[in-house]
C-alpha cells in the first residue's frame, strides 16, 4: 500500500487545486488513503483491470465523499452555480438549442463581463456527484469534471454496471450537444491531458477565458444530466 501513497497525494493535489482554500489538502489525503485501503481489500486480479486504475476510482470516490461530508462549498458559490444552471435550463428551453453566452447573460440581465465573472465564481461548484445524477455512490460512476477524466468505474454488480453505462451514455450524448469550442476544450483537457494554459494557446484565448469556458461547459452538462 505504501508504494501507492504518491498516487493518493497526486490525486489530492489535483483536486485541491480546483477547490476553495478552506479545503485542507491533508483532509483529502487522509480520505484518499482510506479509499486506497478499501481498494486493496476489494481488488481482484482480472485481465482487464490494472490495480492503479481500480484504486484511482476508489481514491477519488473517497475524496468526493469527504467533500460531501464536509459540505465544503460556500453558500455564495452554491447559489451562483444554481443561478447559472437555472439560466441555462430556461434559455435552452426557450430557444430549443444550446444558448450562447450573450443569450444567457441577457436572460440574467447582466453585462457580458459580469456573466463571465459569474462563471469564474461558480467554478468551485463544478463537481458532478452521483447524487446529482440520481445514482448510487457505490455504483461506480465517478465524474470529477473540474480536473479528472469522466469515466465509468469497475464493479462486480451487473445491474450497477448497466446503470453506470446508462449514465455514461447520457453523459456522452450531453457532450455531443455542446458548442464545438466547448466540446474541443473538454477533449483537449480530458482526452489529450492539456492544461489550461496549453488549451489557451490552441484556442488563442487567455487561461482565464479557458477556465470560464470550461465552467460553462460543465454547467451545461450538469443541467443536461440533472434532467435526463
Amino acid at each position: 500500500m505504501v508504494q501507492h501513497a504518491p498516487l493518493v497525494r497526486r490525486l489530492a493535489l489535483r483536486l485541491a487545486g480546483r477547490l476553495p482554500a478552506n479545503v485542507e489538502l491533508d483532509d483529502l489525503i487522509q480520505a484518499g488513503m482510506m479509499g486506497l485501503l478499501d481498494a486493496v481489500k476489494r481488488y481482484r486480479e482480472v485481465a482487464t483491470a490494472q490495480f492503479e486504475t481500480y484504486a484511482t476510482q476508489r481514491i477519488r470516490g473517497a475524496m468526493l465523499d469527504e467533500l460531501r461530508r464536509m459540505d465544503w462549498m460556500p453558500r455564495s458559490v452554491r447559489e451562483r452555480s444554481r443561478r447559472l444552471e437555472e439560466a441555462l435550463h430556461a434559455t435552452s428551453q426557450q430557444l430549443g438549442r444550446q444558448p450562447t453566452e450573450g443569450e444567457i447573460a441577457a436572460f440574467l440581465e447582466l453585462p457580458l463581463d459580469e456573466y463571465q465573472a459569474l462563471l469564474h465564481d461558480a467554478q468551485g461548484a463544478q463537481l458532478l456527484y452521483l447524487d446529482d445524477l440520481g445514482g448510487d455512490p457505490d455504483a461506480s460512476l465517478t465524474t470529477e469534471a473540474n480536473g479528472d477524466p469522466l469515466q465509468v468505474g469497475l464493479t462486480d454488480d451487473p445491474l450497477a454496471a448497466l446503470l453506470a453505462k446508462g449514465l455514461r451514455d447520457t453523459l456522452v450524448a450531453a457532450i455531443e450537444q455542446l458548442p464545438e469550442r466547448e466540446k474541443l476544450l473538454l477533449s483537449l483537457y480530458y482526452e489529450q491531458g492539456l492544461n489550461l494554459k496549453e488549451i489557451g494557446l490552441v484556442l488563442e484565448v487567455t487561461e482565464a477565458r479557458v477556465s470560464q469556458l470550461r465552467s460553462q461547459a460543465i454547467a451545461r452538462l450538469r443541467n443536461h444530466m440533472a434532467r435526463a
